[in-house]
């Protein structure tokens, strides 16, 4: 079932959205979280740690997976997405660093890594999976074309996705080509998704996921068939939706 919430004004937005993980984690101390990285999270987590340091809501025991991470980066990489992870949300909160999980990307075997992640993530049950959305309609980093079924693995990035990503690299010539990402068949068994999307760029991607047909050349129209989605979108990431 789909819940999809449209906000004229972003800071409401993520205030919605981060208080139903708020809400979570609250009633569930030891809530296992889905997280992601890019510019969609990132009001989220800032509503997350202003909550923790005004209302002391604790994430002690909480556990947490990240969806992906790029290929051939460090983790004290500036652009690596457990150098993401540690500036934006988890140095400022009371996590504990060894229950945070993210792809090795600087592994010399990426088929072991992968089934190494994919044994934690079976091992568990994701409580709540954050997502965003690419503007090819991706999610984590499942571009178009991934079948539903496919569990963590590597991917090659489309050259759309490098595209966008390049804001966050001196040139694109930076952007990795390849990722270790969560598949979608991992992501679908998240009990609850919370999906931000904020900007025109999105609007497309957007309509194909809510009105779309459910093809894997919108991977985000999958989450027409998951029992429990809620989308947070603005405005201008809604205009195209009838």
């Amino acid at each position: 079932m789909m819940n999809i919430y449209i906000f004229e004004d972003s800071q409401t937005l993520y205030e919605e959205a981060a208080r139903q993980v708020i809400s979570l984690v609250r009633q569930k101390p030891d809530a296992v979280l889905g997280l992601a990285t890019g510019i969609s999270p990132l009001g989220l987590y800032r509503v997350l740690i202003d909550d923790h340091q005004k209302n002391r809501t604790s994430y002690q025991h909480v556990t947490t997976y990240n969806l992906d991470e790029y290929l051939g980066l460090a983790p004290d990489h500036p652009q690596s997405y457990r150098h993401y992870m540690h500036e934006h949300l988890f140095t400022h909160i009371d996590i504990n660093s060894d229950h945070t999980h993210i792809p090795h990307g600087d592994t010399d075997n990426p088929p072991r890594e992968c089934r190494r992640y994919n044994e934690l993530l079976t091992g568990t049950t994701l409580d709540l999976q954050v997502l965003g959305i690419g503007s090819n309609g991706h999610i984590g980093f499942n571009e178009p074309g991934t079948p539903f079924d496919l569990e963590t693995h590597v991917i090659a990035l489309d050259e759309k996705t490098r595209q966008d990503n390049a804001v966050f690299f001196a040139q694109i010539d930076d952007v990795p080509t390849h990722a270790i990402t969560m598949g979608i068949a991992n992501i679908m068994r998240a009990r609850t998704i919370v999906l931000v999307a904020i900007g025109a760029k999105k609007a497309q991607a957007v309509k194909q996921m809510i009105q779309g047909a459910v093809d894997n050349s919108c991977p985000a129209s999958v989450l027409q068939t998951h029992r429990d989605v809620h989308l947070y979108l603005d405005i201008e990431a809604a205009k195209h939706l009838s």
